[in-house]
């Protein structure tokens, strides 16, 4: 063992006798308790940053410590590959998806590999091959089947220029992500998953998450978004047909004076023709389709619509009710289709005002009567119904039951429940994606590709179009195709995608048998495994991909091919890597290697000398350059450092703020830790812990003795209860220091003893963090097997407490004096020694000594 310790030579052994020796290979094992660990797997973008560093590291450190409490740990990883950032970074960088793709899994790879993560890379799986989705077209064929996935016509997000479907989260402040040009509403055929059949169970399941964060399970509630309340059927004037209403608020029919309709509502077209309104709807409609239409942005907007030239009567009184479109109106809510009361919704109310519509007040408030035409806002609150005819002087809320009761009766509404969450749309028009395995026949209609044809193969070899469009839909050798029913020859493929959240809705799955070529996953392998019970990721995948994962899982068990709902037992949202940003005047944002800090530390630019401003932290972004390049902190420090330093700085959940000297710091200890195994190593190989003699022992020797015991308490505590990483590190430097302390001169075999039990646990405790490290520092220890086969230290729960304790000694409650007492002194040797006391004798003098309290191992309060 060389004196100093060098990262990079002892990292490169040991991960490369891990890979001979296969140590993190994993096999089912009947008789063996199971722990599945992952974390989220990640888009191979070119390069790992920080915080799939800090991610990782979390995960590792959790399934090496699991390995050693005895649990079969499987801990696999692989790559999200398909999506528009591989088509957008191919039209950066004039290469191919494909191409891109694969070499950016090649290099973070390597990466992975070098620090030192545990995964068992024999079951890597990327989901752009074809062996991977072409179970998940099967399952697609299932649906279809079963009517779980259908075809309807439906309003998207749509990108002229990138002629493709953007997800809301792809259109920022009204533009397409890609190419920064206008997104609009354009209705279009989409393939869409029945994730609303299972609304309410999966509504139902949050509650049955307690390893989930309650952030996470409420975000998810919020999602799918249940709401009780009625149907309400409002008549169209002049016509048979009728317009649905879904409303929470049944209360307030008598208050409903206008209707707004969805600018996407079939009925806008269809009602406007032929009336002088026409062009004015047609013209709004445009107008609005341009605007980004999810919830949140819509509540930014000034509330505005038109008349349509249509009117609907309210069906309880039968007033006559102007038909408008709004921009507030979304047809992802209820119906499409809002009745709107001025009196009783805000948005409503400033509506009304803005069109000088009637305000009709329905329900008053407590000991108030309210007058429409002076109202300054929507009252909301709750009182006694008014202007309702038979339900007058009743309070709103027993009016409820009472006005659906009496809808039901007369067939003009019904109690309903209604879900926000809308079915899944998974129709891309994109090339970088899996394709969808059906047919377009002139004589059949749609039809499934024969499952013996599955997969249906993306091409990897064509080239995307002008501004980054798919190629698929011109592309002869794949569009066009024979009908499986017919025999016609001039069928055409289905030329969409799917939305890569169906990649990264099973993945978890298809981990615990990845080269099954019979089936989506072996059941026997999915029942040992599944379901995960320690899944990582971040919380910005907090509602879609784990809400989709939770919904495939449903299918699955529909199917009958697993048994369980839930994927994933618990969850960790790990918190980000934040750096503060530089800045210089003239060469905005820089990266940290282009900041250079003169002798008396000022910062300036490396480009111009300008003296830069330094903003403040914040997520570490590219675009910011506030990042720091894994492969520098590799270089420098090794990867022990790089993840012990990720782990010390905050607990997993919590933002992780940069720091420079934070990582000098975690350098600095493990040399500390170096240095002190090779001080005592040739003392230590003669010694062994069974000659631990506690009758013998000296008084620092137990404390140390005491310590270590504690330590392993303490760690393993942290551990299992939070996964607090940091208080485990600080734990051990805690112990460490207390090893510094002892002195190995003149030292017997007892001491010998103690210091090899001490340094044997700081090893294997600092195992999984650290794990280059360790197993150095153990192989010259004399042990022979990767410090990964021990079992983790075990404590003696009596031996953690301490034989001697600090005795207070207060006089008329005031502090005078300290001694040192065994546990065992009792009550009186503890008040004969607190008056004995040198000081507190000098301090009392004559004075007569009234009263003495005892509190048992804590102060003696001596009363004059």
């Amino acid at each position: 063992m060389e004196e100093r310790y060098h990262p990079q030579k002892i990292e490169s052994k040991w991960q490369n006798r891990w890979r001979k020796d296969k140590l993190f290979k994993a096999v089912e094992v009947p008789e063996q308790k199971k722990y599945y660990l992952m974390e989220m797997f990640p888009y191979p973008s070119g390069k790992i940053h920080m915080g799939h560093v800090r991610n990782y590291t979390i995960g590792d450190v959790v399934a090496r410590y699991k390995r050693m409490r005895g649990y079969n740990v499987l801990h696999p990883m692989g790559w999200d590959a398909f999506g528009m950032p591989a088509e957008n970074a191919a039209i950066a960088n004039n290469t191919h998806p494909a191409k891109w793709t694969y070499e950016n899994i090649d290099t973070m790879r390597a990466q992975l590999k070098r620090l030192g993560f545990s995964y068992d890379w024999e079951r890597e799986l990327a989901t752009c091959q074809p062996e991977y989705y072409r179970w998940e077209q099967w399952l697609f064929l299932k649906m279809v089947e079963l009517g779980m996935a259908y075809r309807k016509e439906s309003f998207v997000n749509w990108c002229e220029p990138c002629q493709t479907v953007l997800a809301n989260e792809q259109v920022e402040v009204g533009m397409c992500w890609r190419c920064g040009k206008p997104v609009r509403q354009k209705k279009l055929w989409q393939w869409f998953f029945k994730i609303t059949d299972f609304a309410e169970d999966l509504l139902v399941h949050c509650d049955m998450l307690p390893g989930w964060p309650d952030k996470v399970t409420t975000m998810q509630r919020n999602w799918i978004g249940k709401s009780v309340g009625a149907e309400i059927r409002f008549p169209l004037e002049g016509s048979d047909s009728v317009i649905p209403v879904f409303t929470t608020r049944p209360d307030t029919i008598f208050g409903a004076t206008f209707m707004c309709l969805a600018p996407e509502h079939p009925l806008v077209a269809e009602l406007a023709e032929g009336t002088d309104q026409e062009e004015i709807v047609e013209s709004f409609v445009e107008r609005i389709s341009l605007q980004e239409r999810s919830s949140k942005a819509i509540e930014t907007y000034e509330k505005e619509g038109v008349f349509i030239g249509a009117h609907c009567l309210n069906p309880m009184n039968g007033r006559r009710m102007p038909i408008f479109t709004a921009n507030f109106a979304l047809m992802e809510y209820g119906t499409g289709a809002v009745m709107s009361v001025p009196a009783h919704d805000q948005r409503d109310f400033d509506f009304a005002g803005k069109y000088d519509l009637p305000v009709v007040v329905v329900v008053n408030p407590p000991d108030e009567t309210l007058d429409g035409g002076t109202m300054e806002a929507a009252y909301t609150g709750e009182g006694m119904m008014v202007n309702s005819g038979a339900f007058d002087n009743m309070g709103n809320k027993d009016a409820i039951e009472a006005i659906v009761g009496k809808m039901e009766q007369e067939g003009i509404g019904k109690k309903m429940v209604s879900f926000r969450l809308r079915d899944w749309g998974i129709s891309r028009q994109r090339y970088w994606g899996a394709p969808i395995p059906m047919i377009h026949c002139e004589s059949c209609g749609i039809v499934p590709v024969p499952e013996e044809d599955l997969p249906v193969v993306l091409p990897e070899t064509a080239n995307m179009l002008e501004g980054g469009r798919s190629p698929l839909p011109t592309l002869a050798e794949f569009a066009k195709t024979r009908c499986p029913n017919c025999g016609r020859e001039d069928a055409r493929r289905e030329t969409d995608t799917m939305d890569t959240f169906v990649e990264s809705s099973w993945y978890f799955q298809r981990y615990c048998s990845p080269r099954c070529d019979s089936a989506m996953f072996d059941k026997d392998a999915v029942k040992y495994w599944m379901p995960v019970d320690q899944y990582i990721g971040g919380v910005e995948h907090a509602i879609l991909h784990l809400l989709y994962s939770r919904y495939y899982t449903r299918v699955l068990e529909s199917l009958g091919l697993v048994t369980f709902k839930e994927p994933f037992t618990r969850l960790l949202t790990q918190g980000m890597v934040c750096k503060e940003t530089m800045a210089c005047p003239e060469h905005g944002f820089l990266f940290p290697e282009q900041v250079r800090e003169t002798d008396d530390a000022q910062k300036l630019c490396g480009k111009c000398g300008q003296p830069i401003i330094v903003g403040r932290v914040e997520k570490m972004s590219k675009s910011k350059k506030n990042v720091i390049d894994p492969n520098i902190l590799l270089e420098q420090y090794g990867a022990d450092t790089t993840r012990l330093f990720c782990l010390f700085a905050a607990p997993p959940e919590r933002d992780l703020e940069w720091s420079n000297q934070g990582v000098e710091g975690s350098y600095r200890f493990l040399q500390r830790v170096w240095r002190l195994t090779m001080k005592w190593l040739p003392l230590l190989k003669e010694a062994s812990p069974d000659s631990i003699d506690l009758q013998t022992m000296s008084a620092d020797e137990k404390e140390l003795y005491r310590k270590t015991h504690a330590t392993i308490k303490r760690v393993t505590q942290d551990i299992e209860a939070r996964f607090h990483f940091n208080t485990v590190i600080s734990a051990v430097m805690e112990l460490v220091n207390a090893m510094q302390s002892m002195d190995s001169i003149d030292a017997g075999s007892c001491r010998f003893g103690v210091m090899h039990f001490a340094t044997e646990t700081t090893i294997l405790l600092l195992s999984p963090i650290v794990p280059h490290f360790c197993e150095e520092l153990w192989e010259a220890l004399g042990h022979d097997k990767s410090v990964l086969l021990n079992s983790w230290p075990t404590f003696d729960d009596a031996a953690t407490v301490k034989d001697e304790i600090e005795v207070v000694i207060q006089v008329n409650g005031k502090l005078r004096g300290r001694f040192t007492a065994s546990l065992a002194d009792d009550e009186k040797v503890l008040k004969e020694t607190a008056l004995a006391d040198e000081k507190v004798v000098r301090f009392i003098g004559s004075k007569p000594v009234k009263k003495v309290i005892v509190v048992k191992n804590k102060l003696v309060n001596i009363v004059i």
